[in-house]
């Protein structure tokens, strides 16, 4: 019987080597503490919250998805839907060793995740969004949708709820 082949390097190997397609990041901010030269993750030098003690029963740990209204009307609904899973799923995956996003990933809490999804009007708005909260140190991602390279939707990393939701209480809820 023929020995099964080993994968010419692992997975941790693979990650490390991806590079995505050359992209026009230049006005993308990283934190000084990320060794990661294609991240796209927004963030502040200084972080404002950084608590990292469990939240409460009252303080759910939640991640906020802002989509755009004028993409909501002139694009189909899946398309706009894939941009919130790209910025969720890519704010999660950039800080996975946060302690919020392990716990808010862990098995215990995997089926019972909690989102918002709120709209803001258009790319302007948006943009003041993503520097309200790098200002103010809250990682998230906006997502810069390629090839046309302008923001589609911005998701912040899990936080628990009492941390983040002053900078969203004027938005409207996504319907």
């Amino acid at each position: 019987m023929a020995a099964l082949a080993q994968p010419a390097c692992s997975f941790t190997t693979f990650l490390g080597c991806f590079r995505p397609s050359p992209r026009n990041f230049s006005n993308i901010r990283v934190h000084p503490s990320r060794n990661l030269s294609t991240s796209m993750s927004l963030q502040s030098s200084e972080p404002v919250a950084t608590k990292t003690d469990p939240p409460t029963d009252d303080d759910v740990l939640l991640q906020y998805v802002v989509l755009r209204r004028d993409l909501i009307d002139k694009w189909t609904l899946g398309s706009v839907v894939t941009q919130g899973c790209h910025a969720s799923v890519s704010a999660i995956w950039s800080h996975k060793d946060d302690p919020h996003t392990l716990q808010y990933c862990s098995p215990d809490n995997i089926d019972s995740m909690h989102k918002v999804t709120l709209e803001v009007k258009g790319e302007t708005q948006i943009l003041n969004l993503a520097e309200k909260l790098l200002a103010a140190g809250i990682a998230h991602k906006l997502w810069i949708e390629q090839p046309e390279n302008f923001p589609t939707c911005l998701a912040t990393k899990p936080y628990p709820k009492s941390m983040v939701s002053p900078f969203f209480k004027k938005l409207k809820l996504c319907k």
